[in-house]
Order: structure tokens, then sequence, then C-alpha cells
């Protein structure tokens, strides 16, 4: 383990620090011979002293522009400005660009006293010399033979220790006048750069799309998971808990009894979560953006509201510990004075995160920071194990490498834990005795579900309607019946017309919607995990018919008239939509369900188990005595979730029953499922699956939804055409 404190890497830090101060002192030179220059007096006097104005005015002229004085210096004001970025353009550089490019270099070679391997591969040697050299092209095409070569991971792991300093050489010397106040920034340590240092776009302009004034709601960890949770406070037993409720968009606060008897209360706060980012959690990409480069954002935003809702008496010692994106989350409440003032912050802990630029609000708040140098998410402030700046005395900071050079690896919370654990004893102790406070026994956990905005109640908007209360056998249910959570699985069989026709005579629905001469027959799974009338799953069958005073061929499956380009008729939500599934059997695992089945369906509803498991790209259902359906879904098309439209035949009436639905579903074209009738099975729904030669079919297309939410009102008889 090495950090900053190498013998043979000081003086070139030190030389390169030196450097700094050389460069700003030339670039204010700069600037106030541009001031100079540029000032209106001296214009104005121009023509009342022609003898004596105008060689001064040429002297600083020279000494703004020519390559043995400051080089193209010129800088402020809206003129100046114009002329550096036009003599940028042109590759024109100052003296004082040249003596930071210089410190730069010098940064580098100090970190490949640390780190031999950058100067023993000969593909980052060859990287490293281009961007130092301005030789943009061949830069590029070095970059690309690395990460052809050894892939994205590994050439961001292996230049991860010099990644701020290459950034900011590139933005330095390149032609790109837009990215210039950014390698300023990162090259002298002054503060976070304010624009991408590649193409010069504001980071404000990036950050402020992470929008929201932060929400935390309580939720329940599961049985393993709170099983995990540590009972006794350490920092490792704090770390150990952000890893077991992972980068899952939680949080979590726990109490800690000190060893004076005193109750103090710790923040935990995870990293980034994975994927795209999704305009509801503030732990996402945006989310881990705007905290690093903002002083706040809704994640530090919605840790505030999580630990008002915990409750901590006003004043309770509070320490913050955080990881990755949680750690600059966790320091921009540690830098805001309305919480500081509310709670009394004793420790921020920062794992991985980049934090250089951030200040706590009380100075008395004691600050660590553990940053693996090939860990690359903490250089994303531009300081990095490069850097030659003592930006924090104040704090502790642990700046090693190990073995692990490979990121995201490196980067993960276990590997944190791991390394700390293991490897860094001086620094774990250290920070284990300024912890002391908070060594005792866990007295209260609770774990929280953040977000950018606070979420709408789960019933609303959708499912807030009006309801009534019907008698069934096991008590009054609600209509129309309301969902929170369900999947479901549609799947549409050509079967015989001939059989589909037996069973739709007399109903008055006319012939089947047919594909190529064959009748349409559909499947219908679902499960209804949470609902007003308990949780049950449902099967039905039916012939897919167009509905009433419709027939075929004036609205089919595709739609009116069948055409291709028209909207699929089964596709258009439950409450438009005239063609459905003549029903013939349905079952529940309900018998509270099953004695509403002829309100809500129609027909006779048998009681039975079932079982549905929707994957991404899989599906099985299982019903007791009846079927099995199961195999691969293949893509799908995104789509809204259409709902269902049932028909069925009541006392000479014709019964539709619909189920209006909210969420997204992927239609399926020539899936591999496959569906079986039970062998030797007399359930009069299983016999009915043999007429239609269903046994051993497979579906031409499938529906499946997961996470909807449904409406199922009674079923009504349809008007007499």
């Amino acid at each position: 383990m090495t950090g900053h404190d190498d013998p043979a890497a000081g003086p070139l830090r030190a030389l390169a620090r030196e450097l700094v101060d050389v460069a700003v002192t030339i670039q204010d030179a700069a600037a106030h011979a541009t001031a100079a220059l540029t000032d209106d007096a001296l214009l104005r006097a121009l023509p009342r002293a022609p003898s004596a104005a105008p060689p001064a005015y040429r002297a600083l002229l020279r000494a703004t522009t020519n390559r043995r004085g400051l080089g193209y210096s010129f800088t402020g004001g809206r003129l100046a400005t114009a002329a550096a970025k036009a003599g940028a353009m042109l590759g024109a550089e100052s003296l004082a660009v040249r003596v930071l490019a210089t410190s730069l270099r010098l940064r580098v070679a100090a970190v490949a006293v640390t780190h031999p391997e950058l100067t023993g591969d000969p593909m980052i040697v060859r990287l490293i010399d281009a961007a130092a050299a301005d030789r943009d092209l061949e830069a590029v095409r070095a970059l690309r033979a690395l990460l052809k070569d050894r892939g994205a991971v590994r050439a961001l792991s292996q230049l991860a220790p010099v990644f701020g300093e290459v950034l900011a050489l590139r933005a330095l010397l390149d032609e790109n006048p837009l990215n210039d106040a950014a390698a300023w920034l990162i090259a002298t340590g002054r503060g976070f750069a304010t624009a991408d240092p590649i193409i010069g776009v504001s980071n404000r302009a990036i950050a402020v799309l992470d929008v929201g004034e932060g929400a935390a709601r309580r939720v329940e960890l599961s049985a393993a998971e709170s099983a995990r949770l540590c009972t006794r406070g350490s920092l490792l037993a704090f770390l150990a808990n952000i890893s077991t409720i992972g980068t899952t968009g939680r949080a979590l606060i726990q109490s800690v009894e000190g060893p004076d008897g005193v109750i103090r209360h710790v923040l935990h706060a995870p990293g980034m979560r994975m994927g795209r980012p999704d305009g509801e959690s503030p732990q996402d990409l945006l989310g881990a953006f705007s905290s690093a480069v903002l002083a706040g954002s809704p994640y530090s935003r919605a840790l505030a509201e999580a630990v008002a809702d915990y409750g901590p008496p006003p004043g309770a010692e509070l320490a913050l510990v955080g990881h990755s994106a949680g750690g600059a989350a966790i320091m921009n409440l540690a830098q805001d004075p309305a919480f500081c003032a509310r709670h009394t912050v004793t420790h921020a802990v920062a794992v991985g995160s980049p934090v250089d630029f951030k200040q706590p609000a009380d100075p008395r708040t004691w600050v660590a920071s553990i940053t693996n140098q090939h860990d690359i998410i903490p250089t994303l402030d531009g300081q990095g194990a490069g850097t030659c700046f003592d930006l924090h005395p104040d704090w502790y900071v642990v700046d090693y490498c190990d073995s692990t050079h490979l990121f995201p690896q490196c980067h993960s919370i276990e590997r944190y834990l791991a390394n700390i654990t293991d490897d860094l004893p001086e620094a774990r102790d250290l920070i284990e005795e300024r912890l002391a406070p908070f060594r005792g026994r866990v007295v209260r956990s609770q774990a929280y579900l953040l977000f950018d905005r606070p979420p709408d109640p789960a019933e609303f908007p959708f499912l807030t309607v009006p309801t009534r209360a019907v008698d069934g056998l096991e008590g009054a249910v609600e209509l129309p019946i309301r969902c929170g959570d369900g999947d479901a699985l549609t799947a549409y069989f050509a079967v015989g017309a001939a059989a589909a026709a037996g069973l739709l005579e007399g109903t008055g629905l006319g012939p089947a919607v047919q594909v190529a001469g064959r009748a349409l027959v559909a499947v219908h799974a679902a499960l209804n995990r949470h609902t007003s009338a308990g949780g049950y799953a449902e099967l039905q069958v039916g012939v897919v018919v167009p509905g009433p005073f419709r027939s075929p061929t004036r609205s089919g499956l595709l739609g009116r008239g069948s055409r291709l380009l028209g909207r699929p008729d089964l596709l258009r939500a439950a409450d438009l939509r005239r063609s459905g599934s003549f029903l013939v059997g349905s079952a529940v695992d309900s018998a509270a369900v099953r004695d509403l089945g002829s309100r809500l369906w129609g027909g006779e509803t048998y009681l039975t188990p079932l079982e549905l498991r929707l994957g991404a790209r899989s599906a099985h259902v299982a019903a007791g005595r009846i079927l099995t359906l199961r195999g691969r879904l293949g893509p799908g098309l995104p789509l809204n979730d259409p709902g269902l439209v049932g028909y069925a035949g009541e006392a000479g009436a014709v019964l539709r029953s619909c189920v209006r639905a909210r969420g997204r579903a992927r239609l399926h074209a020539a899936p591999s499922l496959r569906l079986a009738v039970e062998p030797r099975s007399d359930h009069p729904l299983a016999d009915r699956l043999r007429e239609l030669a269903l046994d051993g079919a497979r579906p031409l297309l499938c529906l499946s939804a997961t996470t909807r939410q449904t409406l199922r009102d009674a079923a009504v008889p349809e008007p007499q055409g």
C-alpha cells in the first residue's frame, strides 16, 4: 500500500506545485497587461498624446502576444475573451499554459514513480506522450488502440491514477476554447471543474437535469437483510451495512448506544444504482453526477428527509458514512448550514467518493476520505493520485493502491471493506478510534427508500375510484377490485375453426377471429399480488371474438377491415375495445373471488391452485390439474398494457367484463412456449382444452405485463343490437 508520501515522488510533486504558482502569477500578469491594453482611458488618450501612448500600447500588445513574452495571453473582458478564444482555436498558447502543462507532466512522472506499470506499458506511454505533446490525432489513435486491446474497463482502470492529469493536459493544449476554464481548475486545484474537460459542456447544464426536492419513505428490510445488519457500531459494521442494503435506492439510519450510555445516530448512504436514469431515484447516474458537482442534490435532500423522519432529538450527535455517490451526498449534508444547525454532525466518512472540493459547515466535523488510486470515481472531481495539492490538511485522507486494479471491482464497497479490514490496519484503527463514541449496541435501525420527488400514494390516481360493497360468501367485498401490483400473461393460439364455432354457437357473438383460416384462442393467466380483495391468481380460456355488432370482416384482430396498417384492436385500451375473449372456462385460487366469479366475468369458475412466474424473457404457468404453459418468451415490443375484455353467456344475454390496466407490457412474436394439458385429468377445463387441440400447442404470440395495476368491476349485459 502506497500513497502520496512516496519519498521519490515528493520532490516532483513539490516542483509541480511551485510551477502552478508560477503559472498563476503569469496569468495574473497577463490579466493586468490585458486590462491596461483595453483600458478606455488609455484609448482615449491616444489622440491627445501621439508621441507617448502608441509606444506604450505597442509594448503591451507585444507583451500579451509575443511568444518570447507572455505568449498569446489575452484574458478578461469581452473583447479579450473573444480574442483569447480565437487564438486558442488557431493553436496559440500562452506562457502560463506552457508552465501549467509542465506541472501536469511532472505530476504524471511523480505518479509513475509509485505506479511503474504506467511507464512499463507502451500503449499507456504512447497515449500520455501524445496528450502531453499536443498531438491530437496521435492521442485519439493511441486511446482507440488501448480501448481495442484492453477494453474500456481495463483501460480506465490503468489510467485512473493519472486520469485527471491527462484530461487536463488535453484540455489545456487542444484548440477547443470551451474546456480551457475546466483545465485550469483541475490543474491549479482551485475548484471542481465547471465543464467537461474533453469537449467543454457545462457540468451544471447536465446536473440541473437532476431535479426534485427529495423524499424518503420508510421501508422494511427483508428477513435476510435484517439478519445481516450489524448489531454493534463500528467503521467496519457501518460499511458492512452499506454492503447489505446495496445500491437499491435505499439508505439506512441506526441508533447506537455509546460506551457513555448516550444514544447517537449513524446515516448510511450507498452508491449509485446501476442502469440508466429513471427519473424517480436520486441514486441514479444523474443523481451521482449532481451530488458530485453541486453543493446540494435530490440525493442529499432525500437523505435529509430520511433523517427528519427518523426523528433524532435536536442537536443529537450524527455520523455520516457514504460510499461513492453516497459519500458525495453525505458531504453535501455536512456542508449544509441549515442541516448542521439541526444536528451535530460529528463525523463524515466518504469511501471511494469525489469530495475534494466540499467543506463541512461545522469546523468541528471530523472528515475521513478513503480512496483506491485505481478507482476512477474519486478522480471525477479532477484530483486523483497525481495531485500536488494538500486541499484539506485537517482531513484524514487515506489514498492507497492494492493489487485489484480493475474497475469497477476496485470501486465496490465489498472491495473497500476488504482493503480496510485486511490491508489498511493503521487507517482502520485510527478511524475506529475516532468513531469510539459510536461503538456500542445498536438499539434501532430503519431503512428508507429514496425518491427525487415525493411519490404519489400507491393507488393514486388510477386506483382512486368510487367503490361499493357487495356481499360474498366470506363477507363484503368492494367493487371494483383494485390491484396495486400484479403480473399477467396472455397467449394466443390458432385452433381449428370448427371447434371454436361449436363453442360460440347460439351466443350471438358471430364467428371467431381467424388467422390463416384458423380461429384464435386466448389463454390468460394473472397474478394479482396486492388487491382490495386479497391476493389471488386467475386463469381464463376464451375464443377471441370481434365483439357484439361486429363480424371478422369489419373488425378483426388487426383492426377495422383487418388492415395491417390499422391499430390492432386487441391492443387498444380495454374500455375502448370491442374484441375480446368468449370465456369457455375460468379458474382462481381464492374462494372469496371464486364466489364472485359469476358477477365479475360470468360463467362457472373453478377453484384450483395457480402459479405464474414471469421473467425478463421466460414464463411459467401452472394450474392445478388443468395445464402448464412454460418456455421462453424471447424479445418483446414494448407497449401500454391494454387490459382484458371478456364475454360470457348468461340467461340468453351476453355479459361483458372489463379489466382496465395501467403499466407497461411487451408483445412477443413467435415465443417458444408450449402448453401441456395435465395427462389423465378429468377436470372440465382440461377436457375443453383437449377439445380445442391445445395439448402440446405453441402460441402465435404472447402479451406479458409486470408490476401492473388493474381495476376489475362487475360484468354488465351488452345491449341487444
